[in-house]
């Protein structure tokens, strides 16, 4: 039976892979806590036998206002859990990264991709990292996570407002692009098998499949009966458009697909059905 701590209670991550372990009751005990107050500092961590820290700030727009907010809980408050995870004996931190330490909007990114951050997000999860990874020895062991954008049921970013639109739009531009992400179930599984292996390193998750924006949305849309005129006729102009959301949406950003490899099979459901799935949860 392995224990496992979740950080961030009542976090998206956090829950759906509460949900995920639940299907193995004869396997993994989960507790989740919440990071929110002072509290979890008394908690005993020792009970455990992993600890897969979620928490952190994320799809909010940064303002100056709230830069230190993001040092605060991204970088500090994470290092704080990785030191206590340590001194009370757990034997394998999990720490919840993102693409976002590359700084890129579009790109291939492989091994070799250097690290330059832009948004305090980015910056803040790769100063996170940095320092939990100063931690690391033989009793420890340290794996850090950079997935891509994730969606499911519930999620927050760019995925809701696709879908939004799919559903309202009578027309849609038709680029042909190409977005690393994963869908939700596919990351829990991930993280299951890393346990399951008590592994360390830099892992890099993503769908067997890149997603092509437009694919998405047309298949959101039948799903809810919905019927969208894609064009290209737009598509000049939208490549010449240097702006954040048209890159976001429509150009390519790419983890190479060996840097994510696993050993084991982890991803359970391809892209049709996990559209399928997450419109079918939405609605229910």
């Amino acid at each position: 039976m392995e224990r496992i701590l979740i950080t961030g209670k009542n976090s998206y991550i956090g829950s759906r892979f509460e949900e995920w372990l639940a299907k193995y009751p004869n396997k993994y005990e989960v507790d989740a806590i919440s990071l929110r107050d002072e509290s979890w500092k008394e908690k005993d961590f020792s009970e455990y036998d992993v600890v897969y820290h979620v928490a952190g700030i994320a799809h909010r727009k940064e303002t100056k206002k709230n830069r230190k907010l993001y040092y605060a809980v991204n970088r500090d408050l994470a290092y704080e859990v990785a030191k206590k995870s340590k001194q009370d004996g757990i034997k394998q931190f999990i720490f919840l990264s993102t693409m976002s330490v590359y700084g890129l909007e579009i790109g291939v990114i492989d091994e070799h991709t250097p690290l330059k951050p832009k948004s305090n997000y980015g910056k803040s999860k790769l100063q996170a990292e940095e320092l939990i990874k100063s931690l690391e020895d033989d009793s420890f062991k340290i794996a850090i996570l950079r997935p891509p954008m994730v969606y499911g049921k519930g999620c927050k970013g760019n995925y809701p407002r696709l879908a939004n639109l799919a559903k309202t739009t009578p027309i849609f531009p038709d680029i042909d692009n190409q977005r690393s992400m994963i869908y939700v179930d596919n990351l829990n599984e991930f993280v299951r098998l890393l346990i399951d292996d008590s592994v360390s390193g830099l892992f890099f998750p993503q769908n067997k499949e890149y997603v092509k924006t437009s694919e998405m949305v047309k298949l959101i849309a039948e799903f809810h009966g919905k019927k969208i005129k894609f064009t290209r006729f737009f598509n000049l102009l939208l490549k010449l458009i240097n702006i954040d959301i048209v890159n976001k949406v429509f150009g390519d950003l790419i983890y190479e697909k060996d840097i994510s490899e696993y050993k084991k099979n982890y991803n359970i459901y391809d892209f049709i059905d996990s559209i399928s799935l997450t419109e079918k949860e939405t609605i229910n």
